[in-house]
């Protein structure tokens, strides 16, 4: 779908095609789907799907592992503890239990990430997802997205163990400019429209919505 020397910048919405695909993969997608969101014939995403388990054989033995031992009323956990068990007549859902390691450890890295950067006195406006919102002075700015971006790895490493790390993407907004997200947009312009009273079913009332700073995500 993308050269070789395709980037993130250059082959942008080919990326975020692929990527929730990957990751729908992982969680049970089924070729269905997958056809549906690439745009492809139903027979090429079944290939892609067996292509996918026989590289990855790994990754897949494991996390059928997890959804076995779970289905059979064994004990999941976190990295640090977080257990999830099913209870006696509950529903299982084997793509909820294909998902929950990834949602439940990523979850583990946000919190270490949040408790560190708060003991190292960085304002930390909220959470988002995988991400950090954090608000600095500009001229400070540079300085303290190295030392969120070193405390979020630490965080990543002590999760992952064996020395893995996650990487770290930045999105920097120096004040007057407003930090959006391309995918909200339509849903923010609304919201601002019906504050501002300019939408005719909103509310005539102004107010100021301005988050400013560097978003670090993992």
């Amino acid at each position: 779908m993308a050269p070789s020397e395709a980037t993130k910048e250059t082959h942008k919405d080919i990326r975020n095609r692929c990527k929730a695909i990957v990751l729908g993969v992982q969680y049970g997608m089924s070729a269905e789907s997958m056809a549906l969101n690439a745009g492809i014939h139903v027979v090429d995403a079944r290939d892609l799907l067996l292509r996918h388990k026989g590289t990855f054989w790994r990754f897949w033995k494991w996390a059928e592992q997890n959804v076995n031992m779970a289905l059979l009323g064994g004990t999941l956990y976190t990295r640090f503890g977080w257990p999830i068990r099913l209870g006696h007549g509950t529903n299982a859902n084997a793509r909820s239990l294909l998902n929950w390691p990834m949602q439940s450890n990523g979850a583990e890295m946000m919190r270490l990430a949040c408790c560190e950067a708060v003991e190292a006195s960085l304002n930390i406006c909220a959470p988002i997802h995988d991400a950090l919102l954090l608000e600095t002075a500009a001229d400070e700015i540079d300085e303290k997205i190295i030392q969120l971006t070193r405390i979020m790895q630490h965080a990543s490493e002590l999760v992952l163990g064996d020395g893995r790390i996650c990487g770290v993407d930045i999105d920097k907004v120096i004040y007057p400019d407003r930090y959006a997200d391309e995918r909200g947009a339509v849903m923010w312009g609304k919201v601002i429209n019906i504050l501002s009273g300019e939408d005719p079913v909103g509310f005539q009332r102004a107010t100021s919505l301005d988050s400013n700073g560097p978003v670090l995500s993992y």
